[in-house]
C-alpha cells in the first residue's frame, strides 16, 4: 500500500531499505545491490569481472543452465566440471583438471541449498589467480562456517517465487565485500550510469521494483523460522529413507543428497538419487 500510494515504483526507498536489511542479515560488511533476476545477477557479475570473448569460466555440469548460459552470452566459453556424486556440488578435483591459460574464474553453485566446497575452491583460485562467483540462487540463508553469499568475490541470489526467499515476481541481488566491485555492479545494473544521464560504461537495465522489495522485506523477517521448518521436514524424509533403505534391495535404494556436517541447508529442493 505504501508503494502504491507513493507512486515511486523504481529506486524506491523500499529498495534501499531491503538492500540494507539483506546486508545486515549477512553480517553487515557486505555490499548488496538488487537487480531484476538471478540470471541478470550472474551476467552483471561476469561483466563486473571484465569477462571477454575467448575467456573460459569453469561451471558445474549439473545445475540450472544460467551459469553456462551467461558465460556464453558474453562470448566466452563455459568449461564443465563434474560434481561430487554424494553432495552434488562442484568437485574441486574436476575443476583443477579444466584450468588452462584462458581460464578466468569459477562459478560455484550452492545447489539445492547446500554450500559448495569453498575452502578447496578458494585454494585453487588463489593458486591460479582466478576469481570465484558464488551462485547462491537456491541458498540465501544457508551457512557452514560462514553465511552463504559471503564466499565468492561476488555472490548472487535469486528471488524467484519458488526460492527459499522468494518475491511475488522476479528479482535478484549481488553481494560483495569489495567496494570497487560494488560501485561497478551498481553502474552496470543501471545502464552503466553513475549519475543521471552520465553513462561511463556499457551496462544494462536490471532493477528490482519497489513492490517486490516491499514483499521481500516482510518475508525476510520470517526467513529463519521458515528455514527451520524446512530442515525439520527434511529430517522426517531422512528418517523415512533410512528405514526404507534398511530393507530395500541395492537396486531399489533411494539415497538423499548428502549434506556435509556443519552445513545448514536451505533445502530449496529435497533431492534424492535412485536407479
Amino acid at each position: 500500500r505504501e508503494v502504491l500510494d507513493s507512486g515511486c515504483y523504481i529506486g524506491d526507498p523500499q529498495v534501499q531499505a531491503l538492500e540494507k536489511e539483506l546486508s545486515e542479515y549477512l553480517g553487515g560488511k557486505i555490499h548488496t545491490i538488487t537487480c531484476a533476476s538471478g540470471t541478470d545477477a550472474l551476467t552483471i557479475a561476469l561483466m563486473a569481472m571484465d569477462l571477454r570473448p575467448g575467456d573460459e569460466v569453469i561451471v558445474p555440469d549439473f545445475t540450472f543452465i544460467a551459469p553456462a548460459e551467461c558465460v556464453a552470452l558474453l562470448g566466452s566459453t563455459p568449461k564443465f566440471a563434474d560434481i561430487d556424486r554424494e553432495t552434488l556440488q562442484i568437485a574441486p578435483e574436476s575443476v583443477k583438471k579444466l584450468i588452462g591459460p584462458r581460464t578466468k574464474g569459477i562459478i560455484a553453485v550452492n545447489l539445492f541449498g547446500q554450500c559448495a566446497p569453498f575452502k578447496e575452491l578458494r585454494e585453487i583460485a588463489t593458486e591460479h589467480k582466478l576469481w570465484i562467483i558464488e551462485d547462491s540462487a537456491q541458498a540465501f540463508g544457508a551457512r557452514t562456517n560462514q553465511m552463504a553469499c559471503t564466499f565468492g568475490d561476488i555472490a548472487i541470489t535469486s528471488f524467484y517465487p519458488s526460492k527459499p526467499l522468494g518475491c511475488y515476481g522476479d528479482g535478484g541481488a549481488l553481494f560483495t565485500e569489495n567496494e570497487e566491485f560494488a560501485q561497478k555492479i551498481r553502474m552496470i545494473a543501471n545502464h552503466g550510469s553513475a549519475g543521471r544521464y552520465q553513462h561511463e560504461i556499457i551496462g544494462m537495465n536490471s532493477r528490482l521494483d519497489a513492490l517486490q522489495a516491499a514483499v521481500l522485506r516482510v518475508k525476510l523477517r520470517h526467513l529463519d523460522e521458515e528455514l527451520a521448518v524446512r530442515r525439520q521436514n527434511a529430517a522426517k524424509y531422512d528418517a523415512y529413507f533410512t528405514e526404507y533403505n534398511s530393507t530395500a534391495a541395492a537396486s531399489e535404494k533411494i539415497v538423499p543428497q548428502k549434506i556435509e556436517t556443519g552445513c545448514k541447508c536451505t533445502y530449496a529442493q529435497y533431492t534424492v538419487l535412485a536407479e
